[in-house]
């Protein structure tokens, strides 16, 4: 699900451009909020399926406890320094643990394609080796925005 922002479709990422964005993008912010309303924000790596945002993450960390309380969460991806090279994607919805908990690398149907992407983009390699303290945390978002200022040069100078 796409959501038009105030700026419309001028800095929207097309869903191609959103796909490219989060598949090369390394790091992103993911805001969970503990039981008394306090936000916490927190980097994390991740993998997009096209679909999906994996996350994952300690087990024994805050934002893991506060994602299983409460599993409404929005994650951030952005990048650029300058003003009219800033894009990024707001991702929201709510999160659900996918796999054993914490991830030993029991065969999961589910996983074997995640953790291949997860174990090439950050590792080069093709199989991602378990530590027993980490576990995915699934992201399927109801709602996507994205920006792109780097088209907002094309647009004022056309």
């Amino acid at each position: 699900m796409t959501v038009t922002q105030r700026r419309g479709r001028r800095i929207m990422m097309t869903p191609k451009e959103l796909d490219a964005f989060l598949a090369a993008e390394r790091t992103c912010r993911v805001a969970t909020v503990s039981a008394d309303g306090t936000p916490h924000v927190s980097p994390l790596w991740f993998v997009w399926d096209g679909t999906s945002l994996w996350l994952y993450s300690l087990t024994r960390s805050r934002r893991w406890a506060q994602a299983r309380r409460d599993g409404r969460i929005a994650v951030a991806v952005d990048a650029g320094h300058e003003y009219d090279e800033l894009r990024g994607a707001e991702l929201s919805g709510t999160v659900e643990p996918v796999g054993e908990v914490p991830r030993t690398g029991a065969p999961h149907e589910e996983l074997t394609a995640v953790e291949r992407l997860f174990a090439r983009k950050y590792f080069g390699i093709d199989e991602l080796p378990h530590d027993g303290r980490h576990a995915w945390l699934r992201l399927t978002p109801d709602a996507v925005r994205s920006w792109d200022f780097r088209k907002l040069g094309a647009v004022q100078g056309a």
